[in-house]
């Protein structure tokens, strides 16, 4: 009985947890004794830091930076680095070089100096220091030079005049030097010392208000003593260098010596023997080469003659040899002398060297076939019934033409994107042009019948300018029309908007409608190379500079570079007295590509910078001339179109150019009529990618006739009822926010009913957008003209003089 009732736990009765006895953390490190799993063990350490680890972990950290950072120091110049080279910038006209150079020679008499009559610079030899200098000096007028010696520069010694600091000039060389990526830098102020005390004081408070804005934190270094000149180097010295990341993941080499051998077949072409010491990264012999303002090219051969810096007292023939040979100007000579010390370190591989190809050479016939079978005539023939479209053409066209118009979009795109922002598009603007040649043949014509030779040379001279002006003013009027209607154009009478705009489409909207990047591509596209993933690529390339060690000639290695194949010119400018500066490719730099600049309008420069132009870029260790386009810098996957450089946006430039690897910083120059270059924008290179869609946009606008509720009667937008019907799925949009589309075409002259989301107002703006892809003209031209000495301007110079009095 007491067994049948007993109690039995529903289904509700309460579970409690059961003891987990031995299973927390501290039980398992005692059952453990000490052993710890292997995956387990970078993880649990790094969290299990105590405090006191973390801090010596710290310390670690901060120890091995300072170390990287005296290590550099202590390379720089020493027997086993690359002698410290000192770029000497003269920012004013006024600026004592000569003086300047001659007070960093005088240090003592353990220093060593050897004359470069060609280079324009010394170097110092200073034993007992243990240190090695090479001074290089540069005119701030002279841009290219100034530009290329500051891509290989250790460091830049600006050169100030006591009292204006520096000229027209020297403020466009700043600018430039500090677009492209500034090194480490000194200021040094020669001179002064006529002044009087007072006047002596004022110029130098006057000086360094106004360094403070260009480089804060800066030091003035006077310059009238070998005292202070021995400051002056010590600082160079022991200053922390600034790293320029183009040139750190890049070999690259400044020439000492350059000899040219010329060809079997011809004198214009041969081998440049240049030698100098290697920088940035270990030199690959089977890598190309870039002569900065020349072009690329292979080598053949790297050879290894003896150093002619040498810190060491006992080569006391070799210094003196290297030095004869320096001051010659047959560097021929100097070389056969030492040629049975040269030997050779390594020879081109062939089966491992980069290629020059840099485009791709497009197959016309790539994608026929051989003569169809009857069985595939008649599939095509059937799909051909299955898959038949209408198309609307001009009135007149014949079967031919149709099918050449609708597939053949590739030269008809090219031949609109040559024209589309010239004429096509504004065609009040081709008028405007018509009428001003018309109106300036005319009277040219008078002119020439009734006025004498004399008078005639000195008016052609005078309407050159005003011609020039005349110019200019409809530059800034079209940028003005640009600003206040942007996109808008006047649909044309003679001709139907359907076939003006055929290739325009409509979108429902921009920033979400899709648009194939591979639609429709210009054939200019078969000539560029393009990346799978280009980010990829170029983390892997960066992590085997970074990681891997390459053979080749090391940094701080005296070498000969035999570059194959490079014209005579190059050897003329450098017995001119131009640098030669030579950096090595990395991978696929050589190949043609899409690459897009984010620039913004530089501040010195005010006159409108229209798209398609022939601009001259400064990309990293490149210079070459292209005609860009301009367009919106946003997240988006299609970007509009700019007609105009914008002074208030940062815009991206897009041109065809070859493969660069960023970070590279990029100048944008445009070149006047009397040669000189100025500078327009500055930026960065944002990418390599032939898939971002730039697209130009058209705005056609009309006005409101009859306006009812949600109704009204648009008028001056088309002038044929067939336009209307045509352009009917297009969506509208008015300037005062409202959207609608057209409803039916009323009578035959253009007028359209539309129907919108609330009622107009009647000094509303309808507008209809159409959009087409647009690509960049190739105009790539690897070749920049010498630019024009910069004009200096000292207007300042008395009211100065007047402030100080």
């Amino acid at each position: 009985m007491a067994m049948a009732g007993a109690h039995r736990p529903g289904p509700l009765k309460q579970q409690n947890k059961a003891h987990k006895g031995g299973k927390h953390s501290g039980s398992s490190q005692r059952r453990a004794g000490g052993r710890v799993p292997v995956k387990a063990q970078p993880r649990r350490r790094l969290r299990d830091l105590s405090r006191v680890d973390r801090r010596h972990q710290a310390l670690q950290l901060r120890r091995q930076r300072k170390e990287a950072v005296l290590a550099e120091k202590r390379s720089l110049g020493s027997r086993d680095g690359p002698p410290h080279l000192v770029v000497v910038v003269l920012l004013h006209s006024r600026a004592a070089a000569q003086d300047t150079l001659r007070l960093l020679q005088s240090q003592d008499s353990a220093v060593v100096h050897m004359n470069e009559g060609r280079a324009g610079g010394f170097t110092l030899l200073c034993p007992r220091l243990k240190q090695r200098w090479r001074f290089v000096t540069a005119q701030a007028g002279d841009l290219h030079t100034v530009l290329d010696l500051a891509k290989v520069a250790d460091s830049l010694l600006f050169i100030l005049d006591p009292v204006d600091g520096w000229d027209s000039a020297g403020e466009h060389c700043l600018s430039c030097l500090f677009a492209q990526g500034l090194p480490s830098y000194a200021l040094a102020v020669p001179g002064g010392t006529d002044l009087p005390p007072k006047k002596r004081i004022d110029a130098r408070k006057k000086l360094a208000k106004a360094i403070e804005k260009r480089f804060p934190e800066a030091k003035l270094f006077p310059l009238n003593t070998e005292q202070e000149s021995s400051l002056l180097l010590r600082h160079l010295s022991t200053q922390k260098q600034r790293h320029l990341a183009f040139r750190d993941r890049r070999a690259h080499l400044l020439a000492y010596t350059a000899e040219f051998v010329p060809g079997q077949e011809s004198d214009l072409v041969g081998t440049l023997k240049v030698s100098g010491f290697v920088r940035g990264q270990t030199l690959d012999v089977n890598s190309l080469v870039h002569i900065v303002g020349h072009g690329d090219f292979q080598v053949s051969q790297v050879d290894a003659p003896p150093d002619p810096l040498s810190l060491n007292p006992r080569v006391v023939k070799g210094q003196k040899r290297s030095q004869d040979m320096e001051v010659q100007e047959d560097p021929v000579n100097g070389t056969d002398e030492m040629e049975e010390d040269v030997k050779v370190l390594m020879k081109a591989d062939p089966s491992k060297q980069e290629s020059l190809q840099s485009e791709v050479v497009p197959d016309p016939m790539e994608g026929e076939q051989t003569w169809p079978t009857e069985e595939e005539l008649q599939e095509a023939e059937d799909s051909l019934k299955a898959n038949r479209r209408v198309v609307k053409v001009p009135k007149g066209t014949s079967k031919y033409q149709a099918a050449w118009i609708v597939d053949d979009g590739e030269e008809g795109s090219e031949k609109d994107d040559d024209e589309d922002d010239d004429i096509d598009d504004d065609l009040m603007e081709e008028a405007v042009s018509q009428e001003g040649e018309s109106s300036e043949e005319e009277p040219g014509e008078e002119e020439s019948e009734t006025m004498t030779v004399s008078e005639c040379l000195r008016d052609d001279q005078y309407d050159e300018k005003m011609e020039e002006d005349e110019q200019m003013l409809e530059r800034y009027k079209q940028e003005r029309m640009d600003e206040m209607f942007p996109d808008e154009v006047d649909t044309p009478r003679d001709v139907p908007a359907r076939v003006r705009f055929q290739k325009y489409r409509g979108l429902k909207s921009f920033r979400t409608s899709p648009w194939d990047p591979k639609e429709n591509l210009p054939r200019d596209y078969a000539r560029i190379f393009q990346f799978q993933d280009f980010s990829r690529t170029r983390k892997h390339l960066f992590r085997q500079i970074e990681k891997e060690e390459t053979e080749g000639a090391s940094v701080g290695w005296y070498i000969t570079l035999h570059v194959c194949n490079v014209p005579v010119s190059v050897m003329e400018s450098f017995k001119e007295g131009k640098p030669l500066v030579l950096f090595s490719l990395l991978p696929h730099e050589q190949k043609m590509s899409v690459l897009n600049f984010l620039v913004r309008r530089h501040p010195s420069n005010t006159e409108p910078v229209r798209a398609k132009e022939e601009l001259i870029f400064h990309c990293g260790f490149r210079r070459f001339r292209a005609s860009p386009l301009f367009s919106q810098h946003t997240s988006a996957d299609k970007h509009k179109l700019e007609r105009f450089l914008r002074p208030d946006a940062a815009l991206v430039v897009t041109v065809y150019a070859p493969i660069t690897f960023p970070p590279a910083s990029v100048l944008l120059f445009k070149q006047r009529s009397n040669g000189m270059h100025d500078l327009i924008a500055t930026g960065s290179l944002l990418s390599v990618d032939p898939d971002r869609i730039v697209i130009k946009r058209l705005v056609l606008s009309g006005h409101p006739f009859k306006i009812f509720t949600k109704t009204a009667v648009v008028r001056y937008m088309f002038f044929n009822r067939e336009d209307v019907m045509w352009f009917k799925p297009v969506e509208l949009r008015t300037k005062w926010g409202r959207r609608g589309h057209i409803k039916e075409p009323l009578g035959t002259h253009g007028h359209m009913k539309c129907h919108f989301d609330g009622q107009l107002k009647s000094q509303d703006t309808v507008l209809l957008n159409l959009y087409k892809r647009v690509f960049p003209k190739w105009t790539y031209d690897p070749h920049v003209p010498e630019p024009v000495p910069w004009v200096r301007s000292e207007s300042a110079l008395p009211e100065q003089e007047v402030e100080m009095e």
